[in-house]
């Protein structure tokens, strides 16, 4: 990177960014009659999979312990965001699956991205902001194990 650049680093900024469409899905979602979910429980229940993932994964995903993914999937499966199911690949494991409730809180929550990336593209300029997106998908192939 150019030494001349002032102000904050890319991470400084990549962060910012991913922290303010956090907060506006967030809100959105709570808005929206779910408020019943915490910010800590969203990042978690973003990173389960379509088939369900194992606790284990998601702690590992989202860099905490596992007691504390297990605590988060809990409350989500008290409220009714996410179900236990066995793993067919091992009966001995179970996965976590987001259920029907969470699909809606989903559909807000995308909503409202698309709200903020048009804000964005009408900020920086729409082939500005698809350029970003493009470097930053050629950069989770080298950066994110479980793209």
């Amino acid at each position: 990177m150019n030494a001349e650049r002032q102000g904050p680093n890319l991470g400084v900024l990549l962060f910012v960014s991913n922290r303010a469409l956090e907060e506006r899905a967030h809100d959105a979602v709570a808005a929206a009659g779910f408020t019943d979910i915490t910010l800590a429980q969203a990042r978690i229940a973003a990173r389960i999979g379509p088939n369900g993932t194992r606790v284990s994964s998601l702690a590992t995903q989202a860099r905490v312990t596992k007691q504390s993914a297990a605590f988060l999937v809990e409350q989500l499966e008290a409220t009714g965001y996410v179900e236990r199911i066995p793993d067919p690949s091992d009966g001995r494991a179970r996965l976590v699956r987001l259920t029907e409730r969470a699909a809606r809180l989903v559909e807000v929550a995308n909503a409202e991205v698309e709200r903020v990336l048009g804000e964005w593209a009408d900020h920086v300029g729409a082939e500005r902001l698809r350029l970003a997106y493009d470097v930053l998908a050629d950069l989770r192939e080298i950066n994110d194990p479980w793209r």
